[in-house]
């Protein structure tokens, strides 16, 4: 028999601070938990359990899913599912959760893009895996420039009204079509809570493309994945590629991409943090907190001590 669990009473006295999204009344963490890698089917449960107990123990309150998290395509939603039942049915109302549609999710051509049919239909089916009545936020995953902006938007807007999410958030969209998203919404009285974008020492893009500077001037918060670059800006490459890192299994960083200019501007950043008394990714980390108009980091773990790691990025921010 699994033994209960029991939050620690001090999960907002550990040193989390919170930051409001945009102009909302909604405060999120610094530090947000991603289940992007790590809470799939092919991951140990048990190690799951103890990242978001970790997690929620010391104040990290959003935790941040999509349909297609795994492997396989819906297992992270399971996992957490799994969670709700076993752990964390007793604190739904402290948690802030978060899930998206957009990307490839199953065969055919309503399992992807932008569609109305496919983002209700999408969402139906992370609530029946989350075991969940509905969540916080809801995000069209990918912009769709196939399918016109409207249909995608009022569905979004009629997911909120059906009260299976509570706000929504827009991500990967480029900045024209999230002027018109913004005004769209506002518009009908479901304002954009937040714009996720792919933001780290590596990638300036959305503060190079205007996005940042757009969402800290009409009130949407920001949230920036892929912080460390899934593990570039860690101490992790720079002697070289371990076997058993994500670049030696060639999924999302290939090897070709260490390339000696790379690898030197990584060693500049090191020399960087250590001079700070940091480590490279709590450098990172820290330098996205410091952007303004961000509201929060995400953030992957495959154990509570990487966790515990990351962490400290809010205290040298």
């Amino acid at each position: 028999m699994k033994e209960m669990y029991t939050a620690n009473e001090n999960r907002y006295d550990n040193g989390m601070k919170y930051e409001r999204c945009g102009r909302s009344g909604v405060l999120l963490p610094k530090v947000s938990l991603g289940f992007w890698h790590n809470f799939g089917s092919v991951d140990p449960y048990e190690r799951s359990r103890e990242i978001t107990h970790y997690a929620f123990d010391h104040g990290i309150t959003h935790f941040d899913l999509a349909n297609n998290y795994g492997p396989v395509y819906g297992s992270a939603e399971e996992t957490m599912g799994r969670l709700m039942d076993d752990d964390f049915r007793p604190y739904r109302d402290e948690l802030f959760i978060s899930t998206k549609a957009g990307y490839d999710m199953w065969p055919g051509p309503y399992g992807n893009w932008g569609s109305r049919k496919y983002l209700m239909a999408s969402l139906d089916q992370s609530l029946k895996r989350m075991h969940l009545d509905y969540v916080d936020l809801f995000y069209s995953h990918r912009f769709d420039p196939e399918t016109p902006m409207e249909e995608t938007l009022q569905a979004l807007v009629d997911i909120v009204r059906a009260g299976k999410a509570l706000y929504i958030g827009i991500s990967n969209w480029p900045l024209e079509p999230l002027r018109f998203a913004t005004q769209y919404l506002k518009e009908r009285d479901v304002p954009l809570l937040i714009y996720q974008g792919r933001l780290n020492m590596l990638n300036r893009e959305p503060i190079e493309q205007g996005i940042l500077d757009f969402c800290a001037q009409e009130g949407v918060g920001f949230i920036a994945f892929s912080p460390l670059a899934q593990g570039l800006l860690t101490d992790r490459y720079l002697n070289g590629i371990p076997a058993d890192s994500r670049m030696s299994k060639g999924k999302f960083l290939k090897e070709s991409m260490l390339t000696p200019e790379l690898l030197a501007q990584l060693h500049e950043y090191n020399a960087q943090a250590q001079s700070q008394g940091k480590t490279l990714a709590e450098l990172a980390l820290a330098w996205i907190l410091s952007q303004k108009g961000v509201t929060s980091v995400l953030v992957g773990a495959s154990s509570t001590s990487q966790l515990e790691k990351n962490l400290r990025c809010v205290a040298t921010k």
